[in-house]
């Protein structure tokens, strides 16, 4: 079920349709070791059945490479225009999943997703992802969104480097931010470069109705980057 979601996103099509269109690829069902399609309904089903930290498991098994000098950023990613009666039912009124990846600045694979339907700064969203993935991290790079002290000392704390550029208040930030490893924190913007090519190749938006399942699309859009990643460039 794994492989047959990351073939939908793949193909960007609906359940219906990349059903359909997988019926008529035999060699691609035999390399999954299927004989028969489920129905889409079906499909649609085990998307939502699946718990969200198996489709974690998935994206982290995609991220084959990793030199543990990460980059944190965010964007945003538009939620499917729904009819106007579906929006007034479900009181869908935010447009827009702001979507928050770490990503390897070395080998650009993407660790781990945050997404958010809500006004969350950075600086709370940066604590949550970084502890989470704290064994794998050597260092972090964001931009001055993340600065917070409390932030750069719980890193610290974990032995991660921080490389996020202090706002400028007094003088002593300007000493900060010159004494940063220029080269390093410059690699921030491999993030950016990530999510242009996400939203180039796989779509600038989300197709599920609920944030928990936009969520789970974004868990497998950032999957199939990396495992588009990994074959081109094994």
């Amino acid at each position: 079920m794994l492989t047959v979601h990351a073939l939908r996103i793949e193909l960007g099509k609906s359940y219906r349709v990349a059903v359909d269109l997988l019926s008529e690829m035999p060699g691609v069902l035999e390399e999954i070791g299927l004989t028969k399609l489920p129905h889409y309904t079906v499909l649609r089903t085990w998307f939502e059945r699946i718990p969200t930290k198996t489709w974690r498991a998935f994206l982290g098994a995609s991220a084959e490479k990793r030199t543990g000098h990460a980059a944190i950023d965010s964007t945003g990613f538009d939620r499917d225009q729904p009819s106007r009666h579906y929006a007034n039912r479900t009181n869908y009124r935010v447009r827009a999943l702001k979507v928050t990846a770490l990503v390897d600045v070395e080998t650009l694979y993407i660790t781990d997703i945050h997404s958010t339907t809500s006004k969350k700064h950075d600086a709370k969203i940066g604590p949550q992802v970084a502890r989470r993935n704290a064994g794998d991290l050597r260092s972090l790079a964001a931009d001055r969104g993340y600065d917070a002290k409390a932030f750069r000392d719980e890193l610290r704390e974990n032995g991660i480097r921080p490389l996020i550029k202090h706002r400028i208040m007094n003088p002593l930030d300007h000493a900060h931010n010159a004494r940063m490893d220029g080269d390093r924190y410059h690699q921030r913007s491999m993030s950016e470069t990530v999510f242009s090519s996400i939203k180039r190749t796989l779509g600038s938006a989300v197709r599920a109705r609920s944030w928990w399942l936009e969520f789970r699309e974004m868990l497998l859009k950032a999957t199939v980057y990396n495992l588009r990643r990994s074959v081109r460039y094994p």
